[in-house]
């Protein structure tokens, strides 16, 4: 996957808003799926509270957002996992917003690990005194 900084910046917020979406509903078509009415209960699931709010307008902020492309499906794919984690397991009936906010946390963690690596540059050596 390409690590470089993203030059256009509308199609780079619409990675972080595919991973929170599609990650969302594989994880909840998959919990859904032996029972009788799956479509409905995923179809509730995606259209109740503020997931796709989130998903479209507060992920895609470019000023929290991570820089690269990795970064950004990185973002989304945790947002999304948040939230299912947050909707099934927690006693929230909504959280969104705290998935986002707890990502927007690890931004700068996500940017450290995912920033490209210059070729040609030898890696800095530390000379004991």
């Amino acid at each position: 996957m390409n690590t470089t900084p993203v030059a256009n910046a509308s199609i780079a917020l619409a990675y972080a808003m595919v991973g929170v979406l599609v990650v969302f509903l594989g994880i909840i078509i998959l919990r859904e799926a032996p029972r009788e009415r799956a479509n409905r209960a995923t179809a509730f699931m995606l259209f109740s509270g503020g997931l796709v709010l989130g998903a479209v307008y507060m992920a895609t902020d470019p000023v929290t957002a991570p820089v690269t492309k990795l970064g950004r499906w990185v973002f989304g794919i945790g947002i999304g996992v948040l939230v299912v984690v947050i909707r099934i397991w927690g006693g929230l009936p909504e959280g969104v917003m705290y998935a986002i906010l707890l990502m927007n946390a690890l931004v700068p963690f996500i940017n450290r690990t995912t920033r490209p690596r210059v070729f040609g540059v030898a890696p800095a050596v530390k000379v004991k005194s």
